[in-house]
This record gives C-alpha cells, sequence and structure tokens, in this order.
C-alpha cells in the first residue's frame, strides 16, 4: 500500500476556500495533486448525498472547505455544512468505516497556505487509511 496515492474530492466555497486554492496556485505553494476541487457557491449548499456520492464514485476522502466561522457570505452556511459533516462522519463510524475520511475546514480567502497545508494533512491521513471501502469503481 505504499504506492497508495488516495482521491480526495473537495467541496470548495466560492468566497474563501476556492481563492484560497487559486492563491495558492498563483503563490506556486506546492499541494498534492490528487486533490479534486468542486466549487460550490456556498458549503451550506454541500448535501449529505454529495459528501456520500463522492465517496462512493471513486474518492477515498472527502472535505468541505468552507470560510471562517461568522464570515459566511450566506450568513450560516458553514455552519449548516459543518453540521451535515459531523453527520456523515456518525454514519461512517456507525457503519465501521473511518469517519476520519471526511472532513470540514476553514479558511479566508488570503490563506492560501492554510489550504495547501489542508490539502497535505488530508492526503496524509487518507494515505494512512488505505481506499475507501465505500468506493464502487474500484470494486
Amino acid at each position: 500500500m505504499d504506492n497508495f496515492e488516495p482521491l480526495i474530492a473537495v467541496f470548495s466555497c466560492h468566497y474563501c476556500s476556492y481563492a484560497a486554492a487559486d492563491l495558492a496556485g498563483s503563490s506556486r505553494i506546492q499541494y498534492p495533486p490528487n486533490i479534486r476541487i468542486i466549487k460550490v457557491p456556498c458549503t451550506g449548499r454541500v448535501s449529505v448525498n454529495h459528501i456520500l456520492m463522492a465517496l462512493e464514485n471513486g474518492s477515498d476522502g472527502v472535505y468541505v472547505a468552507g470560510c471562517l466561522k461568522g464570515t459566511c457570505h450566506f450568513i450560516r452556511g458553514n455552519y449548516k455544512a459543518e453540521k451535515r459533516v459531523q453527520y456523515v462522519r456518525d454514519l461512517l463510524s456507525e457503519i465501521n468505516i473511518e469517519p476520519e475520511r471526511v472532513q470540514m475546514y476553514f479558511m479566508s480567502a488570503a490563506e492560501g497556505n492554510k489550504f495547501a497545508e489542508v490539502a497535505r494533512e488530508m492526503t496524509e491521513a487518507v494515505k494512512t487509511l488505505g481506499p475507501s471501502p465505500l468506493n464502487k469503481s474500484k470494486s
């Protein structure tokens, strides 16, 4: 499993974390190439089904990256997303799948370094867990 490279889906808020990813790229800050960014208007639009479908359709891990708490452009979207992420984590735990495969992060548009750091951290965490047992495409 040393050569296992996890595929990580990132639901990224248009206003903050997507801008942070853009800043990381334009600043040439390196982060793993296995990150697949899905831009959403607000993390509050990310449903439980979106997260589960990402895991089911090829992702070994998923994280939702939204605005800093208290700064959401849609007021409470990132709080809603945080609750949904926790629900998915609890659900995974109930079926004996590592809840660490799903995370929530908060960052501002000016935090390109943090975006890259989170991408590296999530990749390493999922790498130690191995391939997702929910992934239909690998079975």
